[in-house]
């Protein structure tokens, strides 16, 4: 799997392969399939699809741990940015279909909604990972603050759960969320025991 991950042609399948969503949201707007509400429809599963590519993003450390496909890494950037594609997507629809961009009813929005406020600040943190995921954001912040920041990553999926569950809160249906918080805190509770012995180990008294 190493030998395959490493091909040159790895990363073009994997950018075309996280495109099929939007071009097939897009294809469906133009044929006008999708559905009675197509401005909701296109919201919602650009959000879903925001989520579904959070996940995966912090997928790749444990199954890159677990499975040994360290080649997995070099494809963890492209992912994380089709993260931030999708959700700057979904709040574009949002700001474009439901409020037709005027800029004044969107704040007003964000300031009275606290499920829109809360996937905005997602965004916005989302933009500052987007923005530092390049090499020379890297050499700039050096590695040890770079790595700090990018931490954020778990901000992020948790602001977007809290989105989700008060979205659907008004109708009370949290199956979708349920998956999804499940999911999440699989992802970080892993995180947290591959850390516990390294801080246990660090803590213990010299003998």
């Amino acid at each position: 799997m190493n030998k395959l991950l490493l091909k040159p042609a790895a990363k073009p399948f994997l950018f075309a392969l996280a495109l099929l969503p939007f071009l097939w949201l897009a294809y469906g707007a133009f044929a006008d399939q999708l559905g009675p509400n197509p401005a909701e429809h296109l919201i919602r599963s650009a959000g879903d699809w925001t989520l579904r590519f959070l996940c995966l993003t912090l997928a790749v450390t444990p199954l890159r741990q677990i499975t040994g496909w360290n080649a997995l890494a070099r494809l963890r950037r492209m992912i994380g940015l089709y993260a931030f594609f999708y959700g700057t997507l979904h709040f574009l629809c949002y700001a474009w279909l439901d409020k037709g961009f005027v800029l004044v009813d969107i704040g007003h929005d964000i300031a009275k909604r606290p499920f829109i406020l809360v996937g905005s600040a997602a965004l916005l943190l989302m933009l500052a990972l987007a923005a530092t995921s390049f090499n020379r954001a890297i050499r700039a912040l050096g590695a040890a603050r770079w790595q700090a920041l990018h931490r954020a990553v778990y901000g992020v999926a948790l602001l977007a759960i809290l989105h989700f569950f008060w979205m659907r809160a008004g109708k009370h249906n949290f199956a979708e969320v349920e998956v999804y918080a499940a999911v999440v805190a699989l992802l970080l509770g892993w995180r947290l025991w591959r850390a516990r012995p390294r801080r246990l180990n660090l803590a213990a008294p010299a003998r």
